[in-house]
Parts: structure tokens; C-alpha cells; sequence
């Protein structure tokens, strides 16, 4: 398996959307088609898959408190981002149990990190090995920069992405 999800015992200092300015996400996930949706403080997140904190998704909404993780709103925008547009009016929670779609998903999710003002791509790495997302290779950094051209094509082979992502952000080769 390359990526997967293992919540920690223990809640790691990560960044939250309560760090970054919300009219950026609402920027970033708008440019993608689709709609964040602020959840109250305390209230259970609509289509959060893990429950808690963890963003949920529902169509082509995103939703989050100011205590979910910035890595968690962009894992889930960008399970969204990876789904044509016709086809996002039926997610509810889980996006999918798809292994390509999964990696290309974490892959977008550490491109479009430096689109958030406070979180970039260094935080993302650090955050999501602290949240336990495990990678063969033993961390983000690693299956990021060694392991992930099958994700990378994955994204280039999306016809619908031609032209969102910013120049110089298409995953048109193996990073270094």
C-alpha cells in the first residue's frame, strides 16, 4: 500500500483552518468548483468520514471547523478535485476506495499546499506524518520525492484538471 491514514493515539500539533485566512481556502477550493462550508465550533463535521475534527465532504462541498486540520480540508477538497465534476454530485463522506485515486489525492493534496498562505509544502509533510498518514518509504517527504509517478500520472491522465492546476504545479515530472 502506498498511503493511508492511521489516526495517532494522541492529537498532534498540527495547523488548522483556524492559522490560515478561510478567504484563501474559499479561493482555492472555488478555482476546483467546488464550496467550503464553515462548520460551527463544536458541532459534528457533515460528511466527515473519520468523525472529530477531520473534514467532511458531501457533493461538491467541503466542511470544517477552526479545529480541523489544514491537511485534512485539503485531503478531502482534493478527493473532490480528482472526481470529474458530473460525477461529484454523488459523494457522501467516503470519496473513494480507489488505491490510484487515494495516492493522486495526497499528491494534490502536498502540490496545493504552497496554495495556502501559512502552510505550504513543508508543513504538510511534517503534518501529515504527525497526523499517521504512512507511506512505503517511510514518510511524505520520501514517497513524495521517490515513490509517487504513478500518482503523478494519475493526475496528468485527468482531462479535467488540464489548466487548473498552476503553471509550473502539474505534476509533469518526478520531482526532485
Amino acid at each position: 500500500m502506498t498511503a493511508a491514514l492511521a489516526i495517532p493515539d494522541r492529537e498532534p500539533e498540527v495547523l488548522t483552518l483556524a492559522d490560515v485566512s478561510v478567504d484563501h481556502v474559499v479561493a482555492l477550493l472555488s478555482r476546483f468548483g467546488l464550496r467550503f462550508e464553515r462548520v460551527t465550533d463544536g458541532a459534528p463535521i457533515p460528511g466527515s468520514f473519520w468523525g472529530d475534527r477531520e473534514a467532511g465532504l458531501i457533493g461538491a462541498n467541503v466542511y470544517a471547523r477552526s479545529d480541523t486540520p489544514l491537511h485534512s480540508l485539503l485531503h478531502e477538497a482534493c478527493h473532490l478535485i480528482v472526481i470529474p465534476p458530473p460525477l461529484r454530485h454523488r459523494v457522501h463522506t467516503d470519496a473513494s476506495d480507489s488505491q490510484f485515486e487515494e495516492d493522486a489525492t495526497c499528491y494534490l493534496q502536498l502540490l496545493l499546499a504552497d496554495e495556502l498562505p501559512g502552510f505550504g509544502i513543508e508543513r504538510a509533510f511534517a503534518d501529515m506524518d504527525a497526523w499517521g498518514y504512512t507511506f512505503r518509504l517511510g514518510s511524505a517527504r520520501a514517497w513524495f520525492e521517490r515513490d509517487a509517478e504513478d500518482a503523478a500520472e494519475y493526475l496528468r491522465d485527468l482531462a479535467h484538471l488540464d489548466g487548473l492546476l498552476p503553471a509550473g504545479m502539474a505534476p509533469t515530472s518526478q520531482p526532485h
